[in-house]
């Protein structure tokens, strides 16, 4: 199953979304029913509330009086945080009763306002923002809730900052528009990229594009790819001991195509298959066609060297929304250690930069007509000798 985060300041109309999601066919969970109901009457949450702060935190049908909680929980952070060792693990377990009863294919919207703030984003596949500035949000609440100003502007405080939910955001979903608008922005989004990254997910497909081509530098793919290291960290745990952005999206203004590409390093290659089955679950499946670079001379042995020393697993982002390579290397190895002096000389040396560009519109030139398989071996069949010719230079560069 696919599973996507949902979140937005308060006031910017995460409902409206969530309830566009649903009626396409998603299931969600929200998270702020579960609250309530893990609070219900006669539940243990309840009853764990009233040991904890007092029968004068219920209302005279035994339900609970949340203003009376309040006024008690959050007047300090020792009585906010007793509140939230209450409910936060039952909320926990709730939520994994929903997520294990949906199908197993199944697009499961978790509707979480505190996303952000609790640290939530990478264990999603996909984190969605409805973005709308503080003072609009303001005036909404006002208008259309009828909350007081004063208390609107608090509670907006009170959570993440709009820069912050807008770092853990892959897809911002701008609702300050006319009405509508957003609606059909979330029926696109369904369409062209949650429906195809489910079903890639669920049947292990990598997302390509069959097209080769070289667009400006994004100032966002650093932001892009640490988003994708987080959910990789997440995959990986103690079997990754670094886990690095690579490859041209990693060199700041230097035009490349759009696919970001990130190196996992671990002990040995054995590690590197133990992680095989997470990494796909994680949205990022094997291509077992790929399983090892060429390999490439080096200055000590101008002939080349042992091709095990080169090798590699590969995997690619299941997300047809934002093409990445997974290369998975030894700690140590010739091919780990180039691809990070690679990226560090050519962020150095702007000389090495334009030639290195020449080589890729060239590349791209070969390539122009073709598609998939055949594109790729003509774009590679002209970058390969620059990258064998770099080898010394950029090992100069390191050691001057």
């Amino acid at each position: 199953m696919l599973r996507i985060g949902l979140t937005g300041g308060m006031g910017a109309g995460k409902s409206t979304v969530a309830q566009v999601l649903a009626d396409l066919g998603a299931v969600i969970i929200d998270s702020d029913l579960i609250a309530r109901e893990v609070v219900a009457p006669d539940t243990e949450g309840l009853a764990a509330l009233v040991e904890a702060f007092g029968a004068d935190i219920l209302t005279a049908d035994g339900g609970l009086d949340r203003p009376a909680l309040a006024a008690k929980a959050f007047g300090d952070d020792a009585a906010r945080a007793k509140l939230n060792s209450i409910t936060h693990p039952l909320v926990g377990k709730r939520t994994a009763e929903l997520i294990a009863a949906a199908p197993p294919d199944a697009i499961v919207v978790q509707d979480i306002p505190l996303l952000v703030e609790n640290g939530l984003a990478p264990l999603m596949n996909l984190v969605l923002v409805v973005d709308v500035d503080a003072e609009t949000r303001v005036r909404r609440l006002v208008e259309f809730r009828g909350v007081a100003e004063a208390d609107a502007r608090a509670r907006i405080s009170a959570q993440a900052t709009d820069e912050q939910r807008r770092a853990v955001a892959d897809v911002l979903l701008d609702n300050s528009g006319a009405p509508g608008e957003v609606e059909a922005e979330v029926r696109g989004l369904w369409a062209q990229r949650l429906v195809p990254f489910e079903r890639n997910l669920r049947t292990g497909t990598t997302a390509r594009r069959t097209e080769l081509r070289i667009v400006p530098a994004n100032p966002d793919w650093p932001a892009q790819a640490q988003r994708l290291i987080a959910r990789l960290w997440v995959a990986c745990g103690a079997a990754a001991s670094r886990i690095d952005h690579i490859g041209s999206t990693s060199v700041p203004g230097l035009p490349a195509k759009d696919v970001i590409d990130l190196q996992i390093t671990v002990r040995d290659m054995a590690a590197a298959d133990g992680l095989r089955d997470a990494l796909g679950a994680a949205g990022f499946p094997v291509r077992p066609e790929t399983t090892q670079d060429n390999p490439k001379p080096t200055p000590q042995d101008p002939a080349g060297v042992d091709t095990a020393l080169w090798t590699k697993r590969f995997h690619q982002n299941a997300d047809p929304g934002r093409l990445a390579n997974v290369h998975i290397r030894a700690e140590g190895s010739p091919g780990q250690q180039y691809a990070l002096l690679l990226r560090d000389w050519l962020r150095d040396d702007a000389a090495a930069r334009a030639e290195y560009l020449a080589v890729k519109r060239e590349g791209e030139a070969k390539a122009a007509g073709l598609a998939g398989a055949e594109a790729t071996s003509a774009y590679l069949a002209v970058k390969e000798p620059w990258f064998d010719a770099a080898y010394p230079r950029a090992v100069a560069w390191r050691d001057r």
